[in-house]
């Protein structure tokens, strides 16, 4: 039986209103990597929660509300889009913090598995979720070309761009992509070294916001330097534009699977 992260985190699609949520791809590929740095008691545990890969994906949907609601503090009907971004911030890190207390609740107490089974998926979500650059940057609005077809700038990141290179090189396969970049952070390839990626991950960290915040302010600096490099009308899924994205992408998937393993051993270790 294998485990189910993965579908778990791609079928977890609970963004706030008006805010895109990252593509499956990305996500089955974030927990893929995961899968691979579980320790076995984690791997046992969260196997145990899951259950198999037959579950179905509305069952791994949290009931009710989410616990972070975006507010909007100003008098203003139209809000900047600095303060949209600081509402952005301020919801994913506060989402990562209260689903992973919801976990450590189960975790240390007798309550059934089926409230653990809810609250692990969005958490594993939103940390795959914080590492790419747009989500933090709260912005849908902003137009572009993908392979010939009008879509928008957070599209094209989330799906387009990474779907193109992983049919290319991966044939389709987010395992396939995902034991690449897990073997690339074994063995140090192109990738950074991975422990500095994790090296504030420990059982107080689990509760603050402190680590998901430096996720997010480290994404953002993506931005300018690979994501807003364009003109209007350039297709962004070919030429020089895409060939710079890809590392990029790479790199953050691999950081937040490797990130998303460690928190989770963390939880349960």
């Amino acid at each position: 039986m294998k485990l189910a992260l993965p579908y778990a985190l791609a079928a977890a699609d609970i963004a706030p209103h008006g805010v895109a949520a990252s593509g499956s791809l990305g996500h089955q590929t974030t927990g893929y990597v995961a899968m691979q740095f579980l320790t076995p008691n984690t791997l046992s545990t969260v196997q145990s929660i899951l259950g198999p890969l037959s579950v179905s994906p509305s069952d791994l949907r949290p009931p009710g509300r989410i616990p972070c609601a975006l507010r909007r503090r100003s008098s203003s009907p139209r809000p900047t889009i600095s303060s949209m971004r600081k509402m952005r911030h301020q919801w994913l890190r506060c989402a990562i913090q209260s689903y992973t207390n919801r976990v450590l609740t189960c975790r240390y107490s007798i309550v059934p598995s089926s409230i653990a089974r809810v609250d692990v998926p969005p958490t594993a979500h939103f940390v795959g979720d914080i590492g790419q650059p747009l989500h933090d940057e709260f912005r849908n609005d902003i137009s572009a070309v993908c392979s010939g077809s009008s879509t928008i700038l957070h599209a094209a990141w989330d799906t387009g761009i990474l779907t193109k290179n992983v049919n290319a090189l991966y044939g389709g396969s987010a395992q396939t992509w995902a034991n690449n970049l897990a073997s690339r952070i074994t063995v140090i390839h192109p990738l950074p070294h991975p422990f500095g990626w994790v090296s504030h991950i420990n059982q107080a960290a689990l509760s603050g916001t402190g680590v998901p915040l430096s996720w997010s302010q480290e994404a953002n600096t993506y931005d300018f330097s690979a994501v807003f490099s364009f003109v209007t009308g350039q297709d962004l899924c070919t030429g020089t534009y895409f060939t710079n994205a890809i590392p990029v992408i790479d790199l953050q998937i691999a950081k937040q699977g490797y990130r998303l393993a460690v928190w989770l051993n963390t939880i349960f270790g």
